[in-house]
């Protein structure tokens, strides 16, 4: 599946950035809500069961000749992954479903940018960010309590809760503002 690149920037920086703007309002509220993530067992739940349902529709678009005769084994093997993920490995989840979140996020962002590469490298913006959600991933995964120890800095103190959300808000009205103006020329 791939969107239009106006479409998912817009979407991306309007989804990073309306949340932040409870943060720059009220950061105390903000930060105590976000401390309290990584251990969430009903954001766990939710992300884990997007990320199983959105890996096993990617799974279900790809043509895999060489597992073709395997294809409903694996779809039956994943969906236990992530149905088993949440019920046995419930300490971290939320910080795990985000993980993977982050990963198919970024698959969907490089596959809807590498066509329009050629015509504007403004479409860098949005890969590299991609990137970095894949190294996210990859980093939450191997150690997911290191989320809670970067939140528990980051909103430490109201300005710095403030700060983050300014920036944070900066960078996806920036990405908005592409999806509404560069993109839409060229996608």
């Amino acid at each position: 599946m791939t969107l239009k690149l106006s479409t998912l920037s817009l979407l991306l920086g309007l989804g990073v950035g309306l949340p932040l703007l409870y943060g720059l309002a009220k950061p105390a509220a903000f930060a105590a809500a976000v401390r309290k993530f990584p251990r969430s067992l009903p954001w766990g739940l939710a992300l884990m069961a997007l990320g199983t349902a959105w890996f096993l529709w990617n799974l279900s678009q790809e043509s895999i000749a060489d597992f073709a005769r395997f294809k409903s084994h694996l779809f039956v093997g994943f969906a236990a992954i992530g149905l088993g993920a949440c019920i046995f490995v419930q300490d971290f989840l939320a910080v795990r479903g985000l993980a993977i979140v982050l990963l198919l996020l970024a698959k969907l962002m490089v596959d809807s940018g590498r066509p329009l590469l050629s015509q504007t490298h403004w479409v860098l913006i949005n890969q590299t960010w991609a990137y970095g959600l894949v190294l996210a991933g990859i980093w939450l995964t191997i150690s997911p309590w290191r989320l809670r120890d970067f939140l528990a800095w980051g909103t430490a103190t109201p300005q710095r809760t403030q700060v983050a959300c300014s920036l944070g808000l900066a960078f996806g009205l920036f990405v908005a503002a592409l999806g509404l103006t560069v993109f839409r020329t060229v996608s």
